[in-house]
């Protein structure tokens, strides 16, 4: 099982897992956050194999996107042999979709510097398992596996997983992995019931500390709303070992 088939050099065509929960004729947009973040990634080791690795992915979304092909450009902004700036850019009919801008930076020895203060959340087996399907529809969302420790309007913690393969007979990192399953945060900690208020991401942006481990995702979450429209989701990302880094969505709040 997959969410998407590379059918062309640069065409990825999505399968029924990619359904949308605001729209069930659009595309869910976390998976394919997933694939650029894959192609940027397969970019660099057809140029050159020199140890980069990506410490910050920054989406714009453009728009919806129906359930139909997407195609994936990449190119280099800045080039560097320490830093690199790549661009990522999907595209549906011609019409640009989704935008991401990664920084690729180099491995220096800081074992003995690490350390953070964010909180550890519970282990997945500590946190009930969570029908999201009760909440959301769409076939994006009935594919993962949801762990969630309700904290109030606006806040949880949840552990997500999925079975499926981001991209069929290919093999994905596991940071393209996680990237492709980073948009559902949006959706687990919701603040009012989607049904009476609509509240999209027009933007993700991921910046990481450390590679993601195997395993769960675990989304420690806090959604906010404005007075005027506005809204942020914000979200400490942890593996079974810990925080890795922090995800935050601009939000559009409509009522």
């Amino acid at each position: 099982m997959s969410y998407w088939h590379r059918t062309g050099p640069r065409t990825f065509t999505p399968t029924e897992h990619v359904g949308g929960a605001w729209d069930l004729k659009t595309q869910h947009i976390a998976t394919l956050l997933g694939v650029l973040a894959h192609e940027i990634e397969r970019d660099r080791d057809n140029r050159r194999d020199d140890g980069l690795r990506i410490s910050r992915l920054s989406y714009d979304i453009l728009g919806t996107i129906p359930l139909e092909p997407v195609d994936v450009e990449v190119t280099v902004l800045r080039g560097g042999r320490t830093i690199e700036l790549v661009e990522a850019r999907a595209s549906h009919a011609g019409r640009p979709v989704v935008l991401l801008r990664a920084w690729l930076t180099a491995d220096y020895p800081t074992a003995d510097l690490e350390g953070t203060h964010h909180v550890t959340m519970p282990a997945p087996d500590q946190v009930p398992a969570w029908d999201m399907t009760a909440v959301w529809g769409g076939g994006f969302i009935a594919s993962v596996e949801v762990r969630r420790r309700d904290l109030g309007p606006g806040r949880a913690q949840a552990w997500v997983r999925t079975p499926h393969r981001l991209v069929a007979d290919e093999g994905v990192s596991r940071l393209a992995q996680v990237a492709g399953l980073l948009d559902i945060t949006n959706g687990v900690a919701v603040r009012v019931a989607p049904e009476d208020v609509s509240f999209p991401n027009l933007d993700l942006t991921a910046h990481l500390f450390r590679t993601p481990g195997t395993g769960w995702l675990g989304l420690d979450t806090t959604v906010s709303f404005g007075q005027a429209g506005a809204g942020v989701t914000t979200s400490v990302l942890h593996d079974e070992h810990g925080a890795f880094g922090i995800s935050t969505q601009c939000l559009t709040v409509r009522p």
